[in-house]
């Protein structure tokens, strides 16, 4: 596996981790728990979205994708 994306935080990584899988990647989120190490370690680029090398492109597009994405509110549509 191999890292695709740095997210901001677990709640981006757990979002995207469940996007991907829902596109049938296999994908996998590590250093959630070094957060609590910040003291240690940088306090930046501590978690990590992996996915296996096959599927690491077509990944990012998604991710890509999902950051250009609007929400949308209400009734709107």
């Amino acid at each position: 596996m191999i890292k695709i994306y740095s997210p901001k935080d677990s709640m981006e990584a757990e979002c995207l981790k469940d996007m991907l899988i829902s596109h049938h990647i296999h994908c996998h989120v590590g250093g959630t728990f070094l957060q609590g190490a910040t003291g240690e370690l940088p306090a930046h680029d501590l978690i990590g979205l992996y996915a296996d090398i096959a599927d690491a492109d077509r990944a990012k597009e998604l991710i890509g994708e999902w950051l250009k994405a609007s929400p949308i509110i209400g009734d709107e549509q």
